[in-house]
């Protein structure tokens, strides 16, 4: 299953050190192990002294954690190379291959189902088939369109 709001934490310059290690505790704690994928996203947007705090409370956490198969993901964009979290966590890196949007919609398409008998917001849209997930963009956000 996708993350829940309680599993992710968007980032800013506005991000506060006790939300980073809010989701840094949630990720390592020995709770953890019920399958939920803890994720900072937009991390290279974070200040400076809120980048080292998360790298000091992600090591202290991991060393006194019996969490082993903890899942927490990290996204920066790969041009931000003035990160310091890039930079701290640049061991853990992984590069995520492109896909096309085809593929993406496919994948989307056959893992995104609404299960049986539910039929929430997906049926607001008249496709075929019914999703869970749908992204509605607007040029003009906010303005009722």
């Amino acid at each position: 299953p996708l993350p829940t709001y309680d599993e992710v934490l968007v980032c800013t310059p506005d991000t506060e050190e006790e939300e980073v290690e809010l989701i840094v505790r949630r990720a390592l704690s020995s709770n953890s192990q019920n399958q939920k994928i803890y994720c900072l996203l937009g991390a290279e947007k974070l200040t400076y002294k809120v980048s080292k705090q998360l790298e000091s409370h992600f090591f202290r956490l991991l060393q006194s954690s019996t969490v082993s198969d903890y899942r927490f993901i990290i996204f920066c964009n790969a041009k931000a190379h003035n990160s310091y979290v890039i930079t701290a966590f640049d061991t853990y890196k992984v590069t995520i291959p492109c896909y096309s949007k085809t593929e993406i919609q496919a994948y989307l398409s056959t893992h995104l189902k609404v299960p049986c008998g539910t039929a929430p917001v997906a049926q607001a849209f008249e496709e075929p088939y019914q999703q869970n997930v749908k992204f509605v963009f607007s040029t003009r956000a906010g303005m009722g369109r």
